[in-house]
């Protein structure tokens, strides 16, 4: 619905601080096109608040929401102050002279408001704190299972009734049994004297060296028995043998005998034989033509 204003009246209209009705809107004239209304003596469009797009009869022809709660209304009024001051409800609850009343029972903690109202996030630290120590005893207990697992094993001295050591050897294909027990340095290698049975030098002495690093030549009888591969196999096999013997009947000795690497068994092997060729590398010789 538009209201059209007269002409004449626009001078007391402008003279005045607020010549527009305030259920007027007055908008820019590019804004006629999508508005319905009247023009005013300065061009703009005066349109009502309702935009001029439906009448004001449309509000008594709207009918009432059912589900509506028509009915309800407050328990209590908003003026608090106004119903202490006449003895209601909230009459002599908090006195300014005397103020709150506080007893060391009230600072105690019902076990039932506990129970209806528990403490979440005291809890929730309580299972963190449970969860972070059951981790840290588990990291405790490997660490502990660690450092017994890296200890060195105890070695104790093992000496038969008969006052023997007893060590095996291998190298290669051979293999080699021996016993040392305390003597003047008679070494026997197959019942035979190591001197005939090892022919060449080199071999005895690959086999005294354990006595020379440990200091012992001449203090121990040696007794093996050999069998299996050539006599370099054998020679080594009793040298590894007479190492690991000396150890057993004197775990002190082991230091030496493992620094200059006589604890450790030889794991190399003879290399098979390769078809094409005459042994295991060498080839057959070549020719031009």
């Amino acid at each position: 619905m538009a209201l059209r204003v007269a002409t004449r009246a626009a001078p007391a209209l402008l003279r005045t601080a607020n010549p527009w009705p305030p259920s007027l809107h007055i908008t820019k004239p590019s804004t006629v096109g999508r508005l319905s209304g009247s023009y005013s003596p300065l061009g703009h469009v005066i349109r009502r608040a309702d935009d001029g797009r439906r009448s004001l009869s449309f509000l008594s022809r709207r009918k009432p929401n059912p589900r509506l709660r028509t009915h309800a209304v407050n328990i209590f009024d908003g003026d608090y102050e106004e119903r202490g001051s006449t003895g209601g409800p909230f009459e002599d609850v908090y006195d300014e002279e005397e103020g709150w009343e506080v007893s060391p029972a009230d600072a105690e903690e019902d076990p039932e408001d506990a129970e209806m109202y528990p403490d979440t996030d005291s809890q929730a630290d309580m299972l963190v704190q449970d969860d972070a120590l059951e981790h840290h005893r588990a990291n405790q207990a490997q660490r502990m299972k660690w450092i017994e697992n890296a200890k060195p094993p105890v070695r104790v001295p093992q000496i038969d009734d008969r006052g023997r050591a007893y060590g095996l050897g291998r190298r290669k294909t051979a293999t080699a049994r021996v016993w040392i027990y305390p003597g003047s340095g008679v070494v026997t290698v197959n019942k035979m004297p190591f001197v005939d049975y090892f022919e060449r030098e080199a071999l005895r002495e690959d086999i005294l060296s354990p006595f020379i690093v440990t200091r012992t030549c001449g203090q121990f009888d040696v007794r093996c028995y050999c069998h299996g591969g050539g006599k370099s196999g054998q020679a080594g096999a009793v040298r590894l043998g007479v190492a690991r013997a000396l150890e057993k009947y004197n775990p002190e000795y082991r230091p030496p005998m493992k620094h200059k690497g006589l604890m450790t068994r030889d794991p190399r092997m003879v290399e098979r034989k390769k078809i094409g060729k005459k042994k295991a590398r060498k080839a057959p010789q070549w020719v031009r033509r």
